[in-house]
């Protein structure tokens, strides 16, 4: 088991998970090379392949070695977004191509890097500890998309087996400017809204044989942004919405359109739930004394875990290999977090997220390396604790 562990290279395990062309939905063998480390590990894997209609299938992993105590989770996803335009890459972006000390790819920074980084800690960890505490991962392919099929599917399985989750730590790309400098410990929610106003198509020469929908939709959305939604908390910034799209879909310049319709987002904090929220965007658009249509869509709730035994360990390891206490923060947008927070506490800590969905993809090769030390510690420092 030693050598085992002290061959696995995180290096060489994101380039072989990079070379996986793993777009959402496909896995593209990607999962295959985790499950395949992981084995050899000591792992039992579970390949979970969930579907809905009307949503792509996706294959999902969980792994898990020690069958008592805590079990502590790793979670991320093996899928990434699309590269764009492939001639703007300095690299094949599928390649896991090594220039100098960077390691070039879609994926290295969100999420496969931070994913090598823990099996690899995960091996020191298992090869050196005689704890009687469980190691669990669980990755999907999903996270990229829609969201469906993924975490909280693997979520709903693993209760339904009656296997708990006691703390998660999620590889998601936190660190700003360095590696070290911020993690999460929470996220806002995100509400999404359609106005749709009605009316009654003209000839703009004869207003008054129609009903101008467009005055309306101004005034509905001058509503929604009257005064703040809140002045924020103790750990969140202040909700804010903000106009995403305003249309007519007229060709013409002298037709009054019969319809107008307006789409907003709102990123909200943890004095509101997506019902409380929903309530208050209603009360304000029923001030504006306008007709309306409102469909909406929650596509995560806020949620906290307070600073306690998990971030301190987290806090604790940076600082002993980085020199650095990093920033506990609640910005940035939503991650699958926010369905674990459901079974246990969950922070998320990874990479620097500055190349992140851009052209040329990397990662520093002493990132990976200081990424592994500091997941290491983690697991030392949390499972030596009661």
């Amino acid at each position: 088991m030693a050598s085992r562990a002290a061959s696995l290279d995180p290096v060489e395990l994101a380039r072989a998970l990079i070379r996986c062309p793993s777009v959402t939905p496909e896995d593209a063998g990607a999962l295959e090379v985790l499950a395949t480390r992981l084995e050899a590990l000591g792992f039992i894997c579970h390949r979970l392949r969930f579907e809905q209609a009307g949503t792509p299938t996706i294959d999902n992993l969980y792994a898990r070695i020690g069958t008592s105590g805590r079990n502590f989770c790793f979670a991320g996803h093996t899928d990434v977004v699309p590269v764009g335009r492939r001639e703007s890459w300095s690299v094949d972006p599928f390649g896991g191509e090594l220039l100098g000390d960077t390691l070039y790819g879609r994926g290295a920074a969100d999420m496969k890097g931070a994913i090598a980084c823990f099996v690899a800690a995960a091996a020191e960890h298992v090869a050196s500890s005689g704890a009687q505490d469980s190691l669990s991962l669980l990755i999907t392919g999903d996270e990229e998309g829609p969201a469906i099929n993924g975490t909280a599917k693997v979520l709903g399985w693993l209760a339904a087996r009656g296997e708990q989750l006691d703390a998660c730590l999620v590889g998601e790309p936190t660190s700003q400017a360095k590696l070290g400098d911020m993690m999460k410990i929470g996220r806002r929610g995100s509400f999404n809204g359609r106005l749709t106003v009605r009316g009654i198509e003209g000839h703009v020469a004869y207003p008054h044989l129609a009903d101008n929908p467009v005055p309306k939709l101004l005034r509905l959305l001058t509503a929604l942004g009257s005064g703040p939604l809140d002045e924020g908390t103790a750990h969140f910034q202040p909700s804010n919405l903000e106009p995403t799209s305003i249309d007519v879909g007229n060709q013409a310049t002298n037709v009054i359109p019969p319809d107008a319709r307006a789409a907003f987002n709102v990123r909200f904090n943890d004095r509101f739930t997506g019902q409380s929220l929903e309530s208050l965007l209603r009360s304000k658009l029923d001030g504006a004394g306008v007709d309306y249509e409102l469909a909406v869509q929650l596509t995560g709730e806020a949620f906290l875990t307070e600073p306690g035994s998990l971030s301190e360990a987290v806090a604790e390891a940076c600082r002993s290999v980085v020199g650095t206490t990093p920033e506990l923060s609640t910005s940035g947008g939503t991650s699958d977090a926010r369905f674990i927070h459901r079974a246990c506490p969950v922070i998320e800590f990874g990479l620097v997220s500055r190349t992140m969905h851009k052209t040329d993809e990397h990662v520093p090769l002493a990132d990976l390396t200081a990424l592994t030390e500091i997941y290491r510690a983690v697991l030392a420092r949390y499972l030596g604790r009661n």
